[in-house]
């Protein structure tokens, strides 16, 4: 796929997309040159489209487990179906991992016990808010993608790039 070189070597390149990329959908918005947000702007769309898609996705199992007592209890287990599955190690392996802050009043352990069943907070975001989200979205409008905007800001003051605010929408 071509791509916009961005003055800069092809591992530097892609460590910068992803950042940005990654950075925009935790936080929803940031500040970068046009044509960085350009970039950001089409991987972006494709990462949420993927979870769009995939977002409702789910299997019910039904799974046997031992208990303490050595007795077979039955468990019904949702678990991701294949698709979702692939779905969701695509867009792991693009995203870095971002770990959730802890609140200023939370202690330690109610910030462990808090995040501990969350892995990758920002792939969690991406299939249990924003997916619903735009797939909600797209069938209200008849449409899929344009989940971000891009407001230009004018030129940095030290090189004169012009500095634009990439949101989603």
């Amino acid at each position: 796929m071509p791509n916009r070189k961005l003055g800069r070597p092809s591992d530097q390149r892609r460590a910068i997309l992803r950042n940005l990329v990654t950075v925009l959908i935790w936080n929803g918005r940031i500040v970068t040159t046009q044509a960085r947000a350009k970039e950001v702007r089409s991987i972006a769309e494709k990462l949420i489209t993927l979870a769009a898609k995939e977002y409702n996705n789910t299997i019910t199992v039904t799974k046997t487990v031992q208990n303490d007592k050595m007795q077979s209890v039955e468990q019904e287990v949702i678990n991701d179906a294949p698709s979702k599955l692939h779905a969701r190690r695509l867009i792991m392996s693009y995203l870095y991992d971002v770990k959730e802050l802890k609140a200023r009043d939370e202690s330690k352990s109610d910030y462990r016990e808090r995040t501990k069943e969350n892995k990758h907070p920002v792939v969690e975001k991406l299939f249990r808010e924003l997916g619903p989200k735009y797939d909600k979205r797209a069938k209200e409008l008849g449409q899929g993608g344009g989940y971000t905007r891009i407001l230009k800001m004018g030129p940095r003051r030290g090189d004169a790039a012009e500095m634009v605010v990439l949101e989603l929408v």
